[in-house]
């Protein structure tokens, strides 16, 4: 329970950083850390105490096994989450290149 609870700490630091801060890459890293803490929560859902791996080796049965489908979603999400951010930090680029200066609050006073 304590490992689920940390999780939600992580996830709110993460959506603190971006809803609270005005530097687009403090927003950048918030949103990779929100990131972790769904691959972690997704880790934790399948983990097993005691769990074997999901691989069966003869005619052994495995009583408690480790669920394999988190795992599976986790890689989905890492490539995922590595799209999306290299796209905003394709953006990031592009508004820094335009306006000199990464403060959201000053790149909304200088439309145009």
């Amino acid at each position: 329970m304590t490992l689920y609870l940390l999780c939600f700490a992580l996830f709110l630091v993460g959506l603190y950083g971006v809803i609270a801060k005005r530097d687009l890459i403090k927003i950048i890293l918030s949103m990779g850390i929100l990131g972790y803490a769904v691959n972690l929560f997704l880790v934790l859902v399948g983990y097993r105490q005691g769990g074997h791996y999901p691989i069966l080796e003869g005619q052994n049965p495995v009583p408690v096994m480790v669920d394999p489908l988190p795992q599976a979603l986790v890689l989905t999400s890492i490539v995922i989450e590595l799209g999306s951010t290299a796209m905003v930090v394709a953006l990031a680029i592009r508004l820094f290149q335009k306006y000199q200066t990464f403060d959201i609050s000053k790149i909304r006073r200088l439309r145009g």
